[in-house]
C-alpha cells in the first residue's frame, strides 16, 4: 500500500438529525460546509485549525479528525509516517448541526482519498460503516457522507445501512443558532429507557410521513414533524430551544429541534421566500440565524 503525493482536501456538510420523530433514523445534508486539507509528512503530526474549535480542541492524536483518520488507516493496513491537517470550520459545534459527525466523515474521506487506490480498498458502505461506528449511530454521517435526505439505521448485526431518500426542491430550511451548546451525551442523558407504546407508535406514522412530505408533500411538513420520543425530555437542557420549537409551530411552521440540540431547525418553502424572511426576523436575541438550501452532494474531493 501506498499514499499519494501532495495534500488532499475534501468538504462536508452540516446535517440535520432526528427532523422531529426520525429519532437516530432520519437526517439532512444542509449547505453549510467544513473544509479540511491533509497530506502525508514524513514525520509528526500537525493540526491547524481555523473558525470553530479554534484554541478549544485538540491539536494532537486526541482530534476528532485525526483519530478518524487512524481508524481508517488501520482500516486499509498502513499508518503514514506523519500526518499534516488542516481544518477550516464553519459549522457550529455542539449545536446539534452535526459538527462532529462532519469531522470523523472528514476524516475517514480524507484517509480514503490519501491511499493509492483507496476507493477500492474501502467502498463507501465501508467507510459509512466506519463513520457510524466511530460516531455510534448513522443519523448524521449517512447524509454528511451522501448529501440530502437520508434515512438509516443498525441491523441486529451490527451493520450499519444508509437509503437516499428524495427531497422537492419547495423545501429549504432555517436554523436558529443559540449562543451556547448543549453536549449530545447530557441531552441523551435526558431521555428515559421506555417510552409508552402510543408516543411510539405516534411517531412511527409521523416518520412514515415525513418521508412522503419531504419528497413531494411539503404541505405535510407540520404534521409530519411532531415528535412525542425525545424532544420533550430535552427541555431541562434546552428550555428556550423549546419554547421557541412550540411557539413556531403554534404558528403553523414545521420547527423541531435540530439533532440534540440546542438549535432549531424550520422547514421552509424555498430561500427567499417570505416563510423565511419571517423566520430568520424570529431569531432570538443573542442567537444566529441563518437560511440554508438542503445540500444535495454528501462529502466530495476539492480540487
Amino acid at each position: 500500500m501506498t499514499f499519494v503525493q501532495g495534500p488532499v482536501r475534501v468538504r462536508v456538510p452540516a446535517t440535520s438529525a432526528n427532523l422531529g420523530p426520525g429519532f437516530d433514523t432520519l437526517g439532512l445534508a444542509l449547505d453549510l460546509h467544513d473544509e479540511l486539507e491533509a497530506e502525508v509528512a514524513a514525520s509528526g503530526l500537525l493540526v491547524e485549525i481555523g473558525g470553530y474549535g479554534d484554541g478549544e480542541v485538540p491539536l494532537d492524536e486526541r482530534h476528532l479528525v485525526v483519530r478518524a483518520m487512524r481508524a481508517t488507516f488501520e482500516r486499509l493496513g498502513k499508518q503514514p509516517s506523519g500526518l499534516r491537517l488542516s481544518c477550516t470550520n464553519v459549522i457550529p459545534h455542539a449545536r446539534g448541526l452535526g459538527s462532529s459527525s462532519a469531522a470523523i466523515v472528514g476524516g475517514v474521506w480524507l484517509a480514503r482519498e490519501l491511499v493509492a487506490g483507496g476507493r477500492l480498498l474501502l467502498d463507501d458502505a465501508a467507510l459509512l460503516d466506519l463513520a457510524a461506528q466511530l460516531e455510534g449511530h448513522p443519523d448524521n454521517v449517512a447524509p454528511a457522507l451522501l448529501g440530502g435526505f437520508v434515512i438509516s439505521g443498525q441491523d441486529a448485526d451490527g451493520s450499519f445501512w444508509a437509503v437516499p431518500g428524495s427531497v422537492d426542491p419547495r423545501i429549504g430550511a432555517v436554523v436558529l443558532v443559540p449562543g451556547s451548546p448543549v453536549s449530545t451525551e447530557a441531552a441523551r442523558g435526558l431521555l428515559p429507557a421506555d417510552v409508552p407504546h402510543a408516543d411510539a407508535a405516534a411517531n412511527a406514522g409521523r416518520a412514515a410521513l415525513l418521508v412522503a412530505a419531504l419528497a413531494g408533500h411539503p404541505e405535510e411538513l407540520l404534521r409530519a414533524t411532531e415528535d412525542r420520543l425525545h424532544q420533550q425530555y430535552r427541555r431541562p437542557a434546552m428550555p428556550e430551544s423549546l419554547a421557541l420549537v412550540e411557539a413556531l409551530r403554534a404558528d403553523g411552521v414545521p420547527a423541531v429541534i435540530s439533532g440534540a440540540g440546542p438549535t432549531v431547525l424550520a422547514l421552509t418553502d424555498g430561500p427567499g421566500s417570505v416563510t423565511t424572511s419571517e423566520l430568520l426576523a424570529r431569531c432570538p436575541d443573542g442567537w444566529d440565524a441563518r437560511a440554508l438550501a438542503i445540500s444535495a452532494t454528501g462529502a466530495v474531493v476539492v480540487h
